[in-house]
């Protein structure tokens, strides 16, 4: 398997969130499927309704299908749409960080407890208390203090958040036109992972001016798709810009923020979502990526790719190999 084929190709894969756990790389991704539901820019296309877990001992290497680690059928405030998860090991146990719609169609975050980095996953049976929004990413800091960064605008309701509660007649209006861009959100975890322990608060991404990102800088501000990774003692958050499909980060020396735009990791994939996360493994940093190359173009059947990535002597982020144009 080379760096740029699907890791997996039995089933569609996106949103790949990685981590290494007891000395194994484990791919938490949603798992797209085939349905009739047409495109539109609330997401309805992403009908996904259960997480598998995939594991590898070497990048390029067989990846082992731990099969299904938590379906829909078995959370009992979900209604519709699990979306991009992340997990997060502490205590000795394994924590499976997920969105979804609840019974009245708004996204909330869910958490679900398991023995085993390959799941099987027990769901809470109530969503995180103060969550909202899409695309939860889970940090353990080297202190043990955990975090977790979520929000997403468009399909991802974050726009009708903007009062502290949620406005459905802010969902059509999509983002601001002009002033600074919507945030992603970041918390603390509790210590038992399954609640927020801080006030949820913006993770403001500024320019080489110390100015907000404005909401009409659609090649840097942030959409959606939140991750966390340190490196040499800086915080880097990633993410997607969303409609000009770009991957990118910011950097601070807090994980709460403020950040400094830093610039792209990967220019437009095929297919219309970018999605990411970065780890180490043996020695190399990765980044774990997807497109729609499997199904020839088609919007909500991705498939699950790796590039190596590199730091220079400043920092900035690059890909080991050129990417080509799409």
């Amino acid at each position: 398997m080379a760096d740029k084929d699907p890791i997996v190709t039995h089933v569609f894969t996106a949103d790949p969130s990685a981590h290494v756990f007891n000395g194994k790389l484990y791919v938490y991704p949603s798992h797209d499927r085939e349905t009739d539901i047409k495109d539109n820019d609330n997401g309805d296309q992403y009908d996904m309704n259960d997480y598998h877990v995939f594991s590898m001992d070497t990048v390029g290497g067989p990846v082992t299908d731990h099969g299904v680690a938590l379906k829909q059928e078995d959370i009992p405030w979900v209604s519709k749409q699990l979306w991009a998860p992340d997990a997060a090991q502490k205590n000795g146990k394994y924590y499976l960080f997920f969105p979804a719609r609840d019974h009245e169609g708004i996204f909330r975050i869910g958490v679900a407890v398991g023995d085993e980095p390959g799941g099987p996953f027990k769901p809470e049976p109530e969503p995180i208390q103060g969550s909202f929004s899409i695309d939860p990413a889970s940090f353990v800091d080297d202190d043990g203090q955990a975090y977790l960064y979520f929000g997403g605008i468009w399909g991802g309701q974050l726009q009708c958040w903007s009062t502290g509660k949620f406005v459905r007649e802010s969902y059509s209006k999509m983002e601001a036109q002009e002033g600074p861009a919507l945030c992603a959100k970041v918390a603390k975890l509790s210590e038992d992972m399954k609640s927020l322990k801080s006030d949820v608060q913006d993770v403001v991404i500024l320019d080489k001016d110390r100015q907000p990102l404005p909401a009409s800088d659609h090649d840097r501000r942030f959409f959606e798709a939140a991750w966390m990774h340190k490196y040499n003692g800086k915080y880097y958050f990633s993410y997607s810009t969303g409609d000009s499909h770009y991957l990118c980060y910011a950097t601070s020396d807090n994980p709460l923020g403020p950040f400094t735009y830093g610039g792209r990791i990967l220019e437009p994939v095929i297919g219309w979502t970018t999605h990411h996360s970065i780890v180490e493994f043996k020695g190399k940093w990765y980044l774990f990526y997807h497109d729609t190359s499997l199904s020839k173009g088609v919007n909500h059947l991705r498939c699950v790719k790796i590039r190596e990535i590199v730091y220079d002597d400043e920092g900035k982020i690059g890909l080991a190999e050129p990417q080509p144009k799409v």
